[in-house]
């Protein structure tokens, strides 16, 4: 089953200054948003495939929509994250089902690499509700510059029978980074750690 998509949303964050220093070139994050039809709404269903086979379709659109919102290389990606809202007649195990068993792969695919762990976070909500998608290096976790976090949000979503599913990248870490640490230029890349 395809997912049933009622609206995509991209954007990109850019940072130009902060604490009054220039931030040359600003620091970027890009979301890509889709708020999708849940089809497990209102019932227990043991088998959550239909859900683990719509977040392999996610993985891979909205991956790709964030990366060309950067307009950069899938290779200059630097970090990313995942979230999920799901609607009041959904289950937390929904969001799970989408975030975690196949949306890495194609994910990874779309950013090059990616031999790390993908933050990721899911709650229930009402429509409005918004989520803190966290982000780390997506080769080495261990790259603290990377360590950060988007707030992201749908003004109509996710309504009750709906899931409001967040693929963020960046093309940099935080601004102004300063607490030591793992160095970009010095990941390994092989463990997903260093």
């Amino acid at each position: 089953m395809a997912a049933k998509i009622r609206k995509l949303i991209v954007s990109v964050e850019e940072t130009h200054e902060e604490m009054g220093k220039k931030i040359a070139p600003p620091t970027r994050k890009a979301c890509a948003l889709a708020v999708i039809e849940n089809p497990c709404t209102g019932r227990f269903e043991a088998n959550l495939d239909v859900l683990v086979k719509i977040g392999e379709e996610l993985g891979g659109l909205l991956g790709a929509r964030a990366v060309a919102a950067l307009g950069v290389k899938p290779a200059q990606i630097e970090s990313y994250g995942k979230a999920a809202i799901v609607g009041e007649a959904g289950e937390l195990e929904h969001a799970a089902a989408i975030l975690h068993p196949t949306l890495g792969k194609p994910l990874r695919a779309a950013v090059e690499q990616g031999a790390a762990l993908i933050p990721s976070a899911k709650k229930r909500g009402g429509m409005g509700a918004r989520i803190d998608v966290p982000l780390g290096h997506k080769d080495a976790a261990f790259v603290r510059s990377h360590f950060d976090a988007i707030e992201v949000g749908v003004a109509d979503a996710p309504r009750a029978n709906e899931i409001v599913v967040a693929i963020v990248v960046t093309d940099s870490g935080r601004p102004l980074p300063r607490i030591g640490g793992l160095q970009k230029h010095e990941i390994e890349g092989k463990d997903g750690l260093r």
